[in-house]
């Protein structure tokens, strides 16, 4: 199964967004990341969970975006929020305090423990990719009460090894994580553009224990870069319904024609600009 579009008439993004939509619920607390996580979670919430809240790392806290936001500083986020509040307050009273139930996160690499990696492509100090860094990430991964991850999946995304890890997962697996003494839950679903992968009791390596329509186990396998372990059942996932379609593609309709329009900026007083600030 590729991009294009399925038989069906819904595309491969199009089910791994519905998909992770589907796993959050009504008036859950979701700490969301820019990108594919904010397109499912804002799907989510304009289907069946109209009274999830929703906070962005700006500090915005049940913000109901009619657009994408381009970033957590765009001003979407914060005219449409609850409250908005400071930054630190969020990590504090929120975060760490064990109040949000799910942490919603993207990376450029992941390995078989859920572990994530936003900071660096090759070595440390000399890079062939500097990325854009941890962010509120390692905090998110640390206290959420769970994590899902959004990734889409090729070798070089999910590799054996991390080239720097940024955010935890269950480390080394096999009781790691709880040994650490972090807090919150730890990744339970890592939504890929094949299925879904969830960590395994016991070893909490990353299993294929969800395939999308059309794809298969061998596609599966030959998007990771490590041996993909199979779950002893593997569900197929319903295709996305009439009205999960129609909302994502008019909600990615709504963000398109607002990105595009030319932003104005208003006019200084005549001669302002020669004068020298006071």
């Amino acid at each position: 199964m590729s991009a294009a579009a399925h038989d069906g008439g819904w595309t491969r993004d199009e089910m791994m967004t519905v998909a992770a939509a589907r796993l959050l619920w009504d008036r859950c607390v979701c700490f969301v990341g820019i990108g594919l996580p904010s397109a499912a979670c804002n799907l989510a919430r304009l289907t069946h969970a109209p009274d999830i809240v929703l906070i962005y790392e700006s500090g915005t806290i049940g913000t109901r975006p009619d657009v994408l936001p381009l970033s957590i500083g765009d001003g979407e986020l914060a005219e449409t929020a609850s409250c908005v509040v400071p930054l630190p307050e969020i990590f504090s009273y929120y975060l760490q305090a064990g109040r949000v139930d799910v942490g919603f996160l993207g990376a450029a690499q992941i390995d078989r423990h859920g572990n994530l990696n936003s900071t660096v492509i090759g070595p440390y100090a000399t890079p062939s990719t500097r990325l854009p860094g941890a962010g509120g990430a390692p905090e998110i991964a640390a206290h959420a009460r769970q994590t899902f991850v959004m990734l889409k999946a090729t070798p070089r995304s999910f590799v054996p090894r991390l080239d720097f890890r940024t955010s935890a997962g269950f480390l080394d697996g096999h009781g790691a994580r709880a040994h650490s003494g972090a807090r919150g839950g730890g990744p339970r679903a890592v939504i890929t553009d094949f299925g879904i992968l969830t960590p395994a009791a016991g070893t909490e390596e990353l299993e294929l224990s969800a395939l999308f329509e059309g794809a298969t186990k061998d596609s599966a396998r030959a998007a990771v870069g490590w041996p993909l372990v199979v779950a002893p059942t593997v569900t197929t996932l319903a295709p996305p319904t009439d009205t999960e379609l129609a909302t994502l593609r008019a909600l990615q309709s709504r963000t398109r024609e607002a990105h595009r329009r030319p932003v104005h900026l208003p006019a200084w007083p005549a001669g302002s600009e020669t004068r020298s600030p006071t």
